[in-house]
């Protein structure tokens, strides 16, 4: 039986010497050094020397942290967390910027400068209040998360479980979620074949991929380069699962 994960709305892991190429994904991201600063290209902006960053979905980055430990944080953006992190940006923001510890500290209420991930993640889900979406949205995104690996999953599946044209039902979702219903279903995919991934280290990749929606391996590493930056490998040799929520 393979491992699944449940509606879930943060996935956490942290990553060793980490350096991925030019990206973006459909998720809210933190992500956070606890000891060493590092280098990142947000935007087509380099950022030096800083401790971390939020970024909303689909913003292009890369990391660069050849020494010591990332902590990421992958948020689901339909989700009282992806609201909440949605509101603490400024209009035209993109990017919340760490440039010290005390930022972190400050940024995130923690009691300490010395944070670690599961303060973090206690703060995000403090006082989040439940979002209200459109029935219809709501109809759909349940349909994804029991449903992310049959491949024949396309926008008339939709139309016809919720009654709207393929157009109308698009701009719903991308209005009320901030993102394409394509680009949900391959965030769910992909969030549930890191999670197994992380989880069950002796699975073999191939696996994985069939398991979490894709047609082969080949695909998954196309689209994991396209959304985190690296191949399904190296995840799995450098990142351990902290936690899902």
């Amino acid at each position: 039986m393979k491992a699944q994960l449940k509606n879930p709305f943060i996935l956490a892991l942290t990553a060793r010497n980490l350096t991925v190429e030019i990206h973006q994904h459909s998720a809210y991201q933190i992500v956070l050094s606890g000891d060493l600063p590092f280098t990142s290209t947000i935007n087509g902006q380099l950022h030096q020397h800083i401790y971390g960053f939020i970024i909303k979905p689909q913003v292009t980055h890369l990391c660069n942290a050849e020494q010591g430990s990332l902590s990421v944080l992958n948020i689901e953006p339909y989700s009282n967390v992806g609201l909440k992190l949605s509101e603490s940006f400024l209009p035209g923001q993109d990017c919340i910027l760490f440039t010290s510890k005390a930022d972190i500290q400050n940024h995130f209420k923690l009691e300490t400068e010395q944070f670690d991930t599961h303060s973090v993640i206690a703060s995000l889900t403090s006082d989040t209040a439940t979002p209200q979406y459109d029935e219809r949205v709501t109809t759909m995104v349940d349909y994804i998360n029991a449903n992310y690996f049959e491949r024949a999953i396309n926008p008339q599946t939709f139309a016809d479980l919720v009654f709207l044209s393929p157009s109308r039902l698009a701009s719903l979702f991308k209005q009320q979620t901030g993102s394409s219903l394509s680009k949900y279903l391959l965030w769910t995919r992909l969030r549930e074949a890191i999670y197994v991934t992380l989880s069950e280290k002796d699975k073999a990749l191939t696996d994985i991929a069939y398991y979490s929606g894709f047609y082969d391996l080949p695909q998954l590493n196309k689209y994991m380069y396209q959304m985190f930056g690296m191949p399904p490998t190296a995840l799995k040799h450098n990142s351990d699962l902290i936690q899902v929520y």
